[in-house]
């Protein structure tokens, strides 16, 4: 049953129905539905004009749930019940609408309902009195996306500025909010994609697709945090990164030859400055040929690697698709020898032209390429690599057109380019990921990918891709990454300094001081832009740098338990405040859009570069200045001093931050772990987790775990008992107070005196004018408590 037309064509009447198992099935006048419940907060809607259903994803790891679905046949719709939500299906004409066990409406069909125009397929909903958007990936605008439209067509968008559309990454999932509910809708098609959220008219929102099914899983949930965390359960998410990959990492196009690697990782050391990483670009290939070395520059990469390892440095590279067309070069010829690349309709090789030249480029959605991109990275892997940068993979050709007609395996499902571009990179990320986890004997690699799709937090960390060095591309970025966490990707980031042009020493100090709060954090810039290492804008900002790098280090405990905790449920690192305040206006407001929570503690104000004195929205709770320890109280507006090495941040009363002293990188050990606490009138919990960072042991119970608890109402601190087998090298354990009167607590019952001490993370900034005096970095009376370090349950009350 194929029906097109010129015109728009709706579903129709219902014509009949049957259930089976989960699903329920019906027929109408000019198509077909399938509802499939896949938990009590997860339906999914297909429907089609075929006559068979689509049923393959690569984005979807859940299966449908066990057991019949439960519904009633009434006179004019039927009804749908599953735990969490109703489901009206009205009979003539078809119409859905989801309720709340209430009846409250959720989200429901427009009049305009489905409808076809030739191939193109959409579905229209009704927008909802004050309904916002949130969501949808990597995607420029505002975080309302309301009154805005975009399309998903991945994209080499190099430059892009604050308006491009779309970018190198789809992630058709977005939140609609409204009247104290919440939903998440995600459209799993991969052909090119439309969503409109009232853009142009005050009807309706939509998402449509070019070609394919109308197959989208609808999710209800009580908050924004539970969408995320059903979207995550659908999709999957992320395995543990290697620790250092959250560490500081350096890198440009390009740094060559070998001598300038190791004199680069020396500097950092010598200037005592943390970092975990350098990434090497397509320089260091031979003539940007993949899986290869510029002999010249790097006449023994495996001493260098082995060099760097010593000083505590890893290793990032460049991985391109393009396979130079070129006899001799061995991945070339195993590549047409395997039959791995993709083909016209009539066989031949598809050929594009990128950096190395004329190209070929490995079908990835083939099982037997993914395999044979696998084995090439053995000999990466002997060197000692251990991360890797997916690049170019939207695919970016120059001429920047793919021909339509290229065809893809599909695992089995042939497809064309118009549904395998947005997943070429999806699949490419994956392919390197499963194939260098499967060579490198249970240690994790790290893996970086520019182009993706539904469900890459599976397999990569995301970053946005060639900005721009201004102020507005600094903001814009910070918006993208905070989108990226409500769609389901917890580690992304940006190129801090901005990748194309020069930053000036005041947006570098800015952009690096953001940067350092945030998931994914890697200083990048363009070949024949100045140099962006730290200490390249001068004294002032490298000890800017040098004190916001250390911080992070210090703050390693509390990030890398973020990291465990979007591992377990999917939420983001870097927190847009809608997902905690999401009925609050404030929030969409456009001088507080920026603003995130760092974890569930740590509120930071994004500011440009140019301003020294800012407004501020502090949400529900009560906050601490981070440099001083000032008290605010919660909800509402402030103005604040922000001069150039002061990045507006405030912790968050109640809570409880686990820290270290800073190291120089994450391979270095401490005997001490320090828990920061901040007094407040509101409880919190944290699990902390700890374990050897760079296995997989973690997963067969090699950790250890446990549930820190500030209980407000009876003012104590409970650190509950170490589960798992894995042994800290911790011996001490120290509580740091803030906002505390009292001058002794009782640890485990037993009286203990406190020792009182100024305290500020940060060093005094040097004096560089010679007039003026520097800016005191601030600082806070707290008061500590130094005790052994036990695996057992502690409890400190005042």
């Amino acid at each position: 049953m194929s029906i097109k037309n010129s015109t728009s064509l709706q579903l129709g009447a219902i014509k009949n129905f049957k259930a089976l198992g989960s699903s329920l099935d019906a027929e109408t006048t000019f198509g077909k539905f399938k509802v499939t419940v896949y938990s009590p907060q997860v339906v999914r809607i297909a429907i089609t004009q075929n006559e068979d259903f689509e049923d393959f994803s690569y984005s979807v790891v859940e299966s449908p749930m066990d057991g019949a679905i439960e519904y009633l046949d009434l006179e004019n719709h039927l009804l749908v019940k599953t735990e969490a939500l109703q489901l009206i299906i009205e009979k003539n004409p078809t119409r859905l609408s989801f309720h709340t066990q209430e009846g409250k409406v959720i989200n429901e069909d427009d009049r305009l309902g489905v409808s076809w125009i030739g191939e193109q397929v959409t579905q229209y909903k009704k927008l909802q009195d004050g309904e916002r958007f949130i969501g949808l990936g990597e995607k420029t605008g505002n975080l309302d996306r309301r009154g805005h439209g975009y399309q998903n067509w991945n994209t080499d968008a190099y430059a892009y500025n604050s308006g491009t559309d779309p970018l190198y990454s789809s992630i058709p999932f977005y939140i609609g909010i409204h009247n104290h509910l919440c939903y998440g809708i995600f459209f799993d098609n991969t052909h090119k994609s439309f969503f409109n959220f009232g853009a142009s008219n005050n009807r309706f929102s939509s998402f449509s697709a070019d070609a394919g099914e109308l197959n989208y899983y609808f999710i209800y949930g009580n908050s924004v945090r539970e969408i995320i965390q059903h979207y995550t359960w659908l999709t999957g998410r992320m395995e543990l990164p290697p620790r250092w990959s959250i560490g500081y990492q350096q890198a440009r196009y390009s740094y060559y030859p070998d001598k300038e690697v190791l004199n680069l990782a020396q500097t950092f050391r010598e200037k005592k400055i943390p970092a975990d990483a350098i990434v090497m670009d397509i320089h260091y290939m031979d003539k940007y040929k993949i899986f290869t070395w510029d002999k010249e520059n790097f006449p023994n990469p495996k001493e260098m690697i082995a060099s760097l390892k010593e000083s505590g440095f890893h290793i990032v590279i460049m991985c391109d698709p393009g396979i130079k067309i070129e006899s001799g070069y061995m991945t070339y010829e195993d590549g047409v020898k395997n039959d791995v690349f993709l083909k016209y309709p009539d066989g031949e090789n598809y050929s594009g032209q990128v950096w190395p030249g004329w190209c070929h480029f490995p079908d990835f959605t083939n099982p037997k390429t993914r395999s044979w991109w696998a084995d090439q990275f053995k000999d990466y892997i002997a060197l000692g690599v251990e991360g890797f940068w997916n690049d170019m993979n939207e695919i970016a050709t120059w001429g920047n057109t793919l021909p339509e007609n290229i065809e893809f395996d599909f695992d089995g499902n042939k497809a064309t380019m118009r549904k395998g571009r947005n997943i070429f990179g999806f699949q490419m990320a994956r392919s390197t990921y499963e194939g260098t986890k499967k060579q490198m004997n249970g240690k994790r690699p790290f893996n970086l990918t520019r182009s993706g799709f539904a469900g890459i937090q599976r397999y990569s960390a995301l970053w946005t891709g060639d900005n721009v060095s201004y102020d507005e591309h600094m903001m814009l970025g910070i918006r993208i990454v905070n989108s990226l966490g409500l769609s389901g990707v917890a580690f992304a980031g940006y190129d801090t300094g901005g990748f194309v042009g020069d930053a000036n020493t005041k947006l570098f100090a800015r952009w690096i001081s953001i940067a350092s709060l945030s998931p994914f954090f890697r200083v990048h810039s363009m070949i024949n832009t100045r140099d962006n290492e730290p200490w390249s804008f001068g004294e002032e900002v490298e000890s800017i740098s040098r004190n916001v790098i250390k911080f992070r280090y210090q703050l390693m405990p509390y990030i890398y338990s973020l990291f465990y905790e979007a591992s377990q449920n999917g939420m983001p690192v870097q927190r847009s405040l809608a997902i905690d305040y999401a009925h609050n206006e404030k929030v969409y407001d456009g001088q507080y859009q920026h603003q995130y929570l760092f974890g569930p503690s740590i509120l930071v104000a994004p500011v440009e570069s140019t301003k020294e004195l800012t407004k501020i929205f502090l949400p529900d709770g009560d906050w601490y200045y981070l440099y001083n320890g000032k008290h605010f109280s919660g909800n509402q507006e402030i103005m604040l001093e922000c001069p150039i090495h002061k990045l507006p941040v405030f912790i968050k009363a109640g809570s409880v931050l686990p820290m270290q002293k800073s190291l120089m990188n994450t391979s270095e050990k401490t005997d001490e772990l320090i828990l920061h606490v901040y007094l407040g009138q509101y409880p919190s919990e944290f699990t902390f987790f700890i374990d050897d960072g760079e296995t997989f042991q973690y997963q067969n119970g090699e950790y250890s775990k446990r549930k820190i608890d500030y209980i407000a109402n009876e003012n104590k601190v409970v650190i509950g008992d170490s589960e798992g087998t894995f042994n800290v090298a911790y011996s001490k354990l120290k509580f740091v107070f803030h906002g505390l009167p009292a001058d002794s607590v009782l640890l485990n019952g037993e009286r203990k005196s406190l020792e009182k001490s100024n305290h500020s993370f940060f060093s005094a900034m040097e004096k560089y004018d010679p007039i003026k005096e520097p800016d005191s970095m601030g600082q806070e009376n707290v008061k500590s408590l130094q005790i052994q370090y036990s695996s057992e349950k502690i409890e400190v009350s005042w």
